[in-house]
C-alpha cells in the first residue's frame, strides 16, 4: 500500500476526531483526550502526505534551445 491513501485516511480520521473532541469539550463528555488524539492523528496524516509529496520525482525542466 502506498503512503498517499494512508496519509489521506489519517488526515480524514484526525479531522473528524478533532471536530468530535471540540464538540465534546463544550458538551459533557471526554472532550480534551479526544481533541488531543484527533490533533495528533491529523498532524501525522498531514506529515505523511507532505513526505509523500516531497519524495515524488520532479519533472525535468525544459531546456530552451540555444541559438548562436
Amino acid at each position: 500500500m502506498t503512503k498517499r491513501p494512508v496519509g489521506t485516511a489519517l488526515t480524514v480520521v484526525g479531522a473528524l476526531l478533532s471536530l468530535t473532541g471540540a464538540a465534546l469539550y463544550i458538551l459533557p463528555g471526554p472532550g480534551l483526550p479526544v481533541l488531543v488524539t484527533g490533533l495528533a492523528v491529523l498532524t501525522a496524516g498531514l506529515f505523511t502526505l507532505a513526505m509523500n509529496r516531497r519524495d515524488r520525482p520532479r519533472p525535468r525542466p525544459r531546456q530552451e534551445p540555444r541559438y548562436r
